[in-house]
């Protein structure tokens, strides 16, 4: 379809504009991302350089991490620069691909994330046999699976935004390019992209979460045959914590996505998307890995190495 639209720039309101919490939250929001950047691009270098997280868990550990990476870079550096330039203007191009990277790397965060249920499903329950059901092969084409259908969704998502008209506005009422904000401001039928992101977002969010708790059932059950105490706490231990995040996540996405137009209010929906947008990036590491021993370890070793090469420099 022939985009009629003349718009070549959006501003976004922002998560607010009261003068005297700019730079407050500036301070906060770079926090926050420096925290999540840096604590993922650590996670991805952990398990690359240590030999002993060569594994089905980390490999999707890794691909978590460099996910979180991307989305939250497609969204929050924008931000942080309102706060400090007060510069809310993005490009209708800059929107576009804001939009696509966002979409396509949350839906793949939420497709690994049912991955890496189904890995603890095998691992907890299937011991025996987890080295032949999570070989290599399999989890590449797993992993990469999730790229090529979040990269498919999130490229249906954009196509049908901006074939829209923006006649009306080019104010989006929103902290970065989403779809639900942009259909707001449409003055063209968007009946056929919220067709689209209920039905997509039905897949990604009910399903894969709907796999995710059937998935943990199944281990809970098998956890509560464990003759081991200790094992039985370590592993409820574990499900917790990646549970907790789950129910973040999906909670926020699936309130802020799965809901009609008419019933949108922006300020409830900013508050939501603070959450899978900055926080989520930033607690991964945390809630995943930094509570784990062995990536302790590997990174006690990793600082070991580099204080020995220093010591040896000097």
């Amino acid at each position: 379809m022939e985009n009629i639209s003349e718009v070549t720039e959006f501003i976004l309101v922002g998560i607010t504009d009261a003068p005297e919490l700019q730079i407050p939250l500036f301070i906060i929001f770079t926090l926050i991302y420096l925290i999540a950047l840096f604590g993922n691009l650590g996670m991805i270098m952990l398990i690359l350089l240590d030999s002993r997280l060569h594994t089905p868990m980390y490999f999707f550990l890794c691909n978590l991490s460099l996910v979180d990476c991307v989305y939250a870079s497609a969204v929050t550096p924008k931000v942080i620069e309102g706060f400090l330039t007060g510069n809310k203007i993005i490009s209708y191009n800059a929107c576009a691909a804001q939009m696509f990277f966002f979409v396509a790397f949350i839906a793949i965060e939420s497709l690994i994330l049912a991955s890496m249920a189904y890995d603890r499903h095998a691992a907890v329950c299937k011991p025996l046999h987890y080295t032949t059901i999570m070989t290599s092969t399999t989890c590449i084409l797993i992993v990469t699976c999730c790229y090529m259908c979040g990269i498919f969704q999130s490229s249906i998502h954009v196509a049908l935004a901006f074939c829209l008209s923006f006649c009306n506005s080019n104010v989006i009422n929103h902290f970065f390019c989403d779809i639900p904000p942009l259909l707001d401001i449409s003055c063209s039928d968007t009946y056929r992209n919220e067709i689209t992101v209920l039905i997509l977002g039905t897949f990604d969010g009910i399903l894969t979460l709907f796999v995710i708790l059937n998935t943990y059932l199944l281990i809970f059950i098998a956890i509560l045959r464990m003759r081991s105490a200790e094992a039985q706490r370590k592993a409820f231990s574990t499900c917790a914590s990646h549970l907790i995040t789950v129910f973040i996540f999906f909670g926020s996405t699936l309130f802020m996505y799965l809901q009609p137009s008419s019933n949108h209010s922006m300020d409830t929906d900013k508050i939501a998307s603070v959450f899978y947008t900055m926080v989520i990036p930033m607690l991964n590491p945390v809630v995943y890995s930094l509570r784990n021993k062995e990536v302790k370890n590997a990174f006690k070793k990793v600082v070991g190495k580099l204080m020995t090469s220093l010591q040896l420099v000097n």
